[in-house]
């Protein structure tokens, strides 16, 4: 008998189970364009939101392992910068046997993880909640309360309500991006001091909005592209 919380050695990546969920997006996911220091490790996001008629909108998330020296992985430069607490649970190895894929992933949170960095977003019909503004703002606050909550708000609690940061009217509506190569009316957020933010209307009908910490920007080329490994909608 296994003790609950504990998963068995056999039990499925469910890398497989998000890439099906992908399946079901009526656009291209997007990520940012291929390069050395970021790693696609398909952990992929997806929410869906539904209503009588079916999807109303779908979000696509891509998180990335950041490589500071992408030429050499064993440079000690490549680890993440974690307390102590984080450094014990990845180290203690448990009794009992652990998935292949569970293992990989706990040993790749040695390194920076740039969580939910890129998202694509679709939305049936336009609305104030699918515009590019809204939904960069919507992707930086975020990417602030779950990863910078303690910058902002020191000795805050997880569950205590704050106001949003960034809001739609403080994103630059006159900036440019690329996607796929081609040069493309773009907006972005460059004034908060941990991060910076860029989206773009997609010629197919989505949005798609990247997040990034404003300390790596130097190591990260910040263009869009069409992610290779999406899998084909039937």
């Amino acid at each position: 008998m296994r003790a609950a919380g504990i998963l068995p050695e056999d039990a499925p990546d469910p890398r497989a189970e998000w890439a099906e969920n992908l399946k079901l997006m009526p656009i291209p996911v997007m990520g940012l364009t291929p390069q050395p220091s970021l790693e696609d490790t398909d952990s992929v996001g997806v929410t869906n939101g539904w209503d009588d008629h079916g999807s109303r909108e779908m979000t696509a998330s891509i998180t990335y392992t950041l490589w500071r020296n992408p030429d050499n992985h064993e440079d000690p430069v490549n680890l993440a910068d974690l307390d102590e607490k984080t450094r014990r649970s990845i180290e203690e190895v448990p009794p009992w046997p652990r998935p292949p894929w569970l293992i990989e992933q706990v040993e790749r949170l040695r390194y920076p993880q740039l969580w939910d960095a890129v998202r694509t977003t679709w939305h049936r019909a336009p609305s104030e909640h699918s515009s590019v503004q809204r939904l960069l703002a919507d992707h930086i606050n975020h990417i602030l309360m779950n990863q910078f909550r303690q910058e902002l708000w020191p000795g805050s609690n997880p569950w205590d309500q704050h106001a949003p940061p960034i809001t739609a009217r403080m994103v630059n509506s006159q900036a440019g991006t690329l996607v796929n190569g081609i040069s493309v009316p773009g907006v972005e957020v460059d004034r908060d001091p941990f991060v910076y933010g860029v989206g773009a209307q997609l010629a197919t009908g989505g949005v798609v909005t990247a997040v990034l910490p404003r300390a790596e920007l130097k190591r990260i080329q910040v263009q869009f592209a069409t992610r290779s490994n999406t899998p084909q909608r039937p």
